[in-house]
């Protein structure tokens, strides 16, 4: 399995070879566009001698042999290779171009797809910057693999070819000089490709730095002004830039230094040409229509070679890139495996001997905690931060996997359900409240409650109190509420999420400290719509505040990963052990 982005070193090699041609697999949907484009090229190409022929036959035929009719022949047959050579480099260009947009679109849906059906452990090891500039830098440098590289080695190649060919047509010994450069260049870019790799490797992740930093001064811009963390944020930015740039000039000065060694070798080359050329023409073994054509083909090699020199480093930015790409890809997805549905569950739950620990971590999170819950019950977890009540809530959705024990709903392990029937059967309001740059309704039916009939999301807005500020909206439940509801108060917010929940009515229902954003009289008003929702339903319940929990049926409390004490509010003041204390100081805190 690929590492994720904040941990590259331990990931698989590939080589370049294997990543662009496993690239090339996203072109095979699109094969009849991109055979069109790649023979247009082909054509495009392999037409290039014949501009030096034709001035060949215009010096040989025209000038010397006074051939008069030349003089048409040979503007006509220039028009007509030059309307030509456009149309297949229009053709080719479009084509493949279109066929790139395709395989970039594709990717970034594969990418896209795959976070959404990754489990939790990655994006708790996983930077959110890294993961969006992958999702928008990196793709941007495959597709220049993709177009820019596969153009010019393909159309590039062809014309060497068919030039360097013209030359052993007419006269052997001067292509055969032009043939035995080949080696010399090859070896040159092969030395520099390693360099160039790496430092695009570098680039890449140095852009996903300045994504995640931008990212945290952004959505975090209020602690950032009342904590005048302007000074702390802008110097971790300033190092992140300075680490682009100092990669970038790397990667060009690799390639800078690709260029002029290859035309270096060129040069000579072109030299031995010319001299050989010369050599000939005073022998009478080369005519002056021969010897222009064969200059004209010397300039002619220049474009295409220079841009083979500098396509070098487009190919080694776009395999970097495509490495990163595929990593995404190529990551496991969340575990299932389980075959079991449940219409809908009754909510009896059993944790038995469960253990938990998070990557990384030598203690444990949870310590064999054994628990039955009655369906219908209302179960309270209590304990000070880090108790493990929250991580042991989370392995009932199947947000972790335990290390060991088992996670019953209804006596079937949650590991033998699938996890859409699993997670049908719970509704979830957490502490931390997520919404959407949509509309309140929109908000409230997410997901697979699209459906629900305008009337349903209504009742469950009522139902959560979010029609008493709803109405007072420019569109009502159809207003765009911000990201993540900016344009709401952290009350309101929970309001939604609560309507949500209530909207899926689900038969098991966890609440992570659902009402801790709410004033006084909202949080009198949420009680009692919670109240009505956990008639009939397994409530699950994380509580912070402990004055939240004292009507719940059964109230456990958690210490050190493990339950220490567990019963109603009353029996457990009883006992005068921990809950007594942690009710004591919740009350001098209030």
């Amino acid at each position: 399995m690929a590492e994720s982005p904040m941990s590259p070193p331990n990931r698989k090699v590939h080589s370049g070879r294997e990543l662009y041609v496993r690239l090339l697999t996203y072109v095979q949907p699109h094969w009849r566009i991109f055979l069109l484009s790649v023979l247009s090229m082909v054509l495009l190409a392999a037409s290039e001698p014949a501009v030096p022929w034709l001035l060949k036959i215009v010096l040989d035929e025209g000038f010397i042999a006074g051939d008069h009719d030349m003089r048409l022949l040979v503007p006509v047959l220039f028009v007509g290779l030059f309307f030509l050579r456009g149309v297949l480099g229009y053709v080719g260009t479009l084509g493949l171009h279109w066929v790139a947009h395709r395989v970039v679109m594709t990717l970034r849906n594969a990418m896209f797809i795959s976070l959404l059906d990754l489990p939790v452990r990655f994006y708790d090891r996983s930077s959110v910057g890294q993961l969006i500039s992958k999702l928008t830098f990196d793709v941007t440098q495959v597709q220049q693999a993709a177009t820019v590289v596969f153009t010019v080695l393909l159309e590039d190649s062809i014309r060497i070819l068919a030039l360097v060919s013209i030359m052993f047509y007419v006269q052997w010994r001067l292509g055969i000089v032009m043939l035995l450069l080949a080696p010399l260049i090859g070896y040159v870019i092969y030395s520099i490709s390693h360099r160039l790799r790496s430092m695009s490797q570098r680039v890449q992740e140095s852009m996903g730095t300045i994504t995640h930093i931008s990212q945290e001064a952004i959505e975090g811009q209020k602690a950032v002004k009342v904590y005048a963390g302007q000074r702390y944020e802008a110097e971790r930015f300033s190092v992140a830039a300075n680490d682009v740039r100092k990669f970038n000039m790397k990667l060009v000065a690799a390639s800078a230094l690709n260029v002029p060694l290859i035309q270096l070798i060129l040069a000579i080359g072109l030299a031995l040409t010319i001299y050989l050329a010369l050599s000939l023409s005073a022998t009478q073994s080369l005519t002056p229509g021969s010897f222009v054509m064969f200059m004209t083909i010397a300039v002619l090699l220049q474009a295409p070679s220079k841009r083979l020199t500098r396509v070098n480093e487009h190919l080694q930015r776009g395999v970097a890139a495509a490495e990163s790409v595929f990593a995404v890809i190529d990551e496991l997805e969340e575990k299932d495996a389980g075959q079991g549905e449940i219409v809908r569950a009754r909510g009896t739950i059993t944790f038995e001997e469960v253990s938990f620990s998070y990557a990384d971590e030598l203690v444990p999170a949870l310590r064999n905690v054994s628990l039955g819950v009655a369906a219908g019950q209302t179960v309270a977890f209590v304990g000070a931060s880090g108790s493990g009540k929250t991580t042991l809530v989370n392995l009932l959705p199947r947000f972790y996997e335990p290390s060991n024990g088992a996670v019953s709903l209804d006596g079937t392990t949650v590991q033998a359900l699938k996890l859409s029937s699993l997670r049908q059967q719970i509704a979830l309001v957490s502490q931390e409240v997520v919404l959407f740059n949509d509309t309140l309704a929109n908000n409230i039916a997410y997901g697979a409650m699209r459906g629900a009939s305008d009337a349903e999301v209504v009742a469950a807005s009522e139902a959560a109190h979010v029609m008493e500020f709803a109405a007072a909206l420019p569109q009502g439940l159809g207003t765009i509420i911000g990201e993540n509801g900016v344009h709401l108060s952290g009350g309101q917010r929970q309001r939604v999420a609560i309507a949500r929940a209530l909207l899926k009515n689900a038969p098991v229902l966890i609440l992570d400290e659902a009402t801790s954003s709410l004033d006084t009289v909202s949080e009198r008003n949420i009680q009692e719509a919670l109240e009505t929702l956990r008639r009939g339903r397994t409530c699950l319940i994380i509580a912070h505040r402990l004055s939240t929990v004292e009507n719940a049926d059964r109230i456990v409390v958690m210490h050190g990963g493990e339950i220490v004490e567990s019963g109603t509010h009353q029996e457990l003041l009883d006992m005068g052990g921990v809950y007594t204390r942690l009710y004591h100081h919740d009350l001098t805190d209030d």
